[in-house]
């Protein structure tokens, strides 16, 4: 893997071991990012999954202004903080271990979440921009997540905000999920993106 743009254009990144963690292939995150482009720069992004963090890496490459991960697995959160250190990345983000649906329910309580070791707190964010990618098998995720994600009452999505969904291709995900709406659906190869916006954003364009 290689961060595909910006500061840190070219730089390699390390994956997981193993078929626990799939990254996103670079090729599917140039696609993605060429459709954030507009938006990126000073965005607050949230990674879900984040497994090796390449993408939440390549955000703060091409200008993001904070990166949140949220991953649970040991081995990937392990590489996870390998990988910024590799290119000496030491501010701009948070690392929150963990489940993903623990760290939604968590911000939709309005509790500050934990997190890594020296790293100063920060007040609960709202998020520009999130990106989910879930393990292909663990179908029941993403509804969970991205139902969390669509309450209304979940404070965690800015105005405007984006979230796009990795899934596979022949794995149809529905058009709505709470206030979330698919606006736009990129397929490639094995992979697909889902991209919703919250329906009373899409009212006011």
């Amino acid at each position: 893997m290689r961060i595909i743009a910006g500061t840190f254009r070219s730089r390699t990144l390390e994956a997981p071991a193993g078929l626990a963690t799939r990254p996103t292939s670079d090729r599917l995150r140039e696609t993605l990012f060429n459709v954030l482009a507009p938006r990126i720069q000073g965005a607050t992004f949230l990674d879900l999954y984040a497994g090796s963090g390449a993408v939440g890496m390549e955000a703060l490459s091409r200008g993001a202004r904070a990166v949140t991960y949220v991953e649970r697995a040991p081995a990937a959160l392990s590489v996870l903080r390998a990988n910024l250190a590799k290119l000496g990345i030491t501010t701009g983000f948070r690392i929150q271990p963990g489940s993903v649906g623990a760290y939604l329910r968590r911000q939709e309580a309005g509790q500050k979440p934990g997190r890594e070791a020296g790293q100063k707190p920060a007040p609960p964010t709202a998020f520009d921009l999130v990106f989910l990618d879930p393990p292909y098998d663990a179908a029941q995720e993403y509804a969970a997540t991205l139902n969390l994600l669509g309450a209304s009452q979940a404070g965690l999505l800015a105005p405007g905000a984006l979230v796009i969904a990795e899934h596979r291709r022949k794995e149809r995900l529905e058009e709505r999920y709470g206030s979330l709406e698919r606006t736009r659906l990129l397929e490639q190869g094995d992979a697909s993106l889902s991209f919703y916006a919250a329906s009373e954003t899409i009212a006011a364009e």
